[in-house]
């Protein structure tokens, strides 16, 4: 899963020059997790780690660029977002 993870923060951060290394990877974690668990509540039934990349690789291709401005409306990630930058001080 990790090798996912960080090809494709590696993507979020050529789509999107406003972030972090940390900050992508997070956006990545958040996005993982996000699907994983959206799925597991409707029931289904788990796919692999290759359909959950492939989603979040289509998820930051659409909205990727503009990622960073997400949070202002969004409490729950920048809560995330804000203590990963706690972290780097």
């Amino acid at each position: 899963m990790n090798d996912y993870q960080e090809k494709l923060t590696k993507l979020l951060l050529e789509k999107n020059e406003q972030l972090s290394y940390n900050e992508a990877r997070t956006w990545v974690e958040l996005l993982w997790d996000d699907f994983e668990t959206t799925q597991a509540k409707a029931g289904h039934e788990y796919k692999g780690s290759e359909v959950t990349e492939r989603i979040v690789k289509q998820w930051i291709e659409n909205y990727g660029p503009k990622l960073h401005e997400f949070t202002a409306s969004n409490p729950k990630y920048e809560q995330y977002l804000n203590q990963n930058k706690q972290m780097l001080h």
